[in-house]
């Protein structure tokens, strides 16, 4: 491996523990809050059905950034498994990829923080899906592997200073 190789994965790597930090400021540390009430649902789409069915122009705000948020959130987790992880199948990418959103909500239950939701976990485990398949589709049309990691750091090194921004300069309140 050449130094510019080395140089390209210490990058992503970076990049990836940085991301791993803002899931843990957004998912864990930006939801303790002593005033809200705490909740668990554990039925499969409750929780958007109530979003769908609600009149509440507030409700539905909050209902459309809570989903696609709980989506784009995971997508890069999906990409940073496939790319380092020797093992590119996608069910075993999507298994890590449950057992991190299962983690997480079962945390957030103990804890006491935010609420715990089986919907939270089935759009984890989409936004990372979409990631998975997102390499697959650059591996698909690069045709080299190589090529896609040369694609995703770019996109990294873009998508770097947003991860910086939220992590360090925003109090994010969800």
């Amino acid at each position: 491996m050449n130094k510019r190789e080395r140089i390209k994965i210490v990058f992503l790597y970076a990049v990836f523990i940085c991301y791993i930090l803002l899931l843990i400021k957004i998912l864990l540390v930006s939801r303790i809050s002593y005033s809200e009430p705490k909740s668990i649902n554990l039925i499969p789409f409750y929780s958007i059905k109530e979003y769908i069915y609600s009149n509440s122009a507030t409700i539905k705000r909050f209902a459309f950034g809570n989903v696609i948020g709980n989506i784009v959130i995971f997508i890069p987790l999906g990409v940073y498994l496939s790319l380092f992880k020797n093992d590119k199948r996608v069910i075993t990418n999507l298994l890590f990829i449950v057992i991190v959103s299962l983690f997480v909500e079962i945390i957030q239950g103990l804890l006491g923080i935010g609420a715990s939701d089986i919907d939270d976990i089935i759009l984890n485990c989409l936004g990372g899906l979409i990631g998975i398949l997102g390499y697959k589709f650059l591996l698909f049309i690069l045709r080299d592997e190589k090529k896609v990691h040369t694609a995703i750091t770019i996109l990294s090194a873009i998508g770097l200073p947003l991860i910086l921004y939220y992590l360090f300069m925003m109090r994010m309140r969800f």
